[in-house]
């Protein structure tokens, strides 16, 4: 496991990430500019696409949308921040916004409902720890972290105190998971991970 390339020589905001070719996929965590290369690989395509789908199926005529990457999501610190000023800008692969004054044409400005991540060996460390930490800070709800090669998905649901669990609720694909977010919402794990 590693860390994705980034961009040492300064701190960035949104201004300037808007500024960057439409070529290059970019993630801004505090203001450190993260590669989001190589594109992901058929396997984390497949768990996306069916996930995705099965959400977007659930959600169809209720006040929630969900979207998949590349798809723009601006975590503001203050939450008043000037847009090109935001230093955090990621792509997470899955996003439920329940939410929809958050919503614009760039994407979704302050912390989504339910966020998932699924892990692949360039960008599991950013996702379990450094996005694990961001997405907890600036209140997201619900995180996944699905792990294709271990066959598992970790599920953080906030507590009241603002702070995911240590331990996650560990799915296998035995397991179905329901979203604490989108009630009602069971997921089957071995669906999603299988081939």
């Amino acid at each position: 496991m590693g860390f994705p390339l980034r961009k040492a020589d300064k701190l960035y905001t949104y201004g300037d990430y808007r500024s960057w070719p439409d070529d290059e996929r970019w993630e801004l965590i505090d203001g450190v500019a993260w590669n989001m290369s190589p594109a992901p690989n058929r396997m984390h395509q497949s768990i996306s696409m069916h996930l995705s789908v099965q959400i977007a199926q659930f959600v169809d005529g209720q006040p929630c949308e969900v979207y998949h990457a590349p798809f723009d999501v601006m975590l503001p610190d203050p939450a008043d921040q000037p847009e090109d000023e935001i230093m955090t800008v990621v792509q997470p692969d899955i996003s439920a916004i329940c939410d929809k004054t958050k919503l614009t044409d760039k994407g979704c400005t302050g912390a989504p409902d339910w966020l998932v991540e699924i892990l692949s060996p360039y960008t599991s460390k950013k996702d379990i720890d450094i996005k694990f930490h961001l997405y907890e800070r600036h209140g997201v709800r619900e995180y996944w972290l699905v792990d294709p090669g271990n066959k598992y998905v970790h599920a953080y649901v906030l507590a009241g105190d603002g702070k995911y669990p240590e331990e996650p609720r560990v799915y296998l694909p035995e397991d179905q998971i329901e979203s604490a977010v989108l009630t009602g919402l069971v997921v089957d794990v071995g669906r999603i991970l299988s081939e």
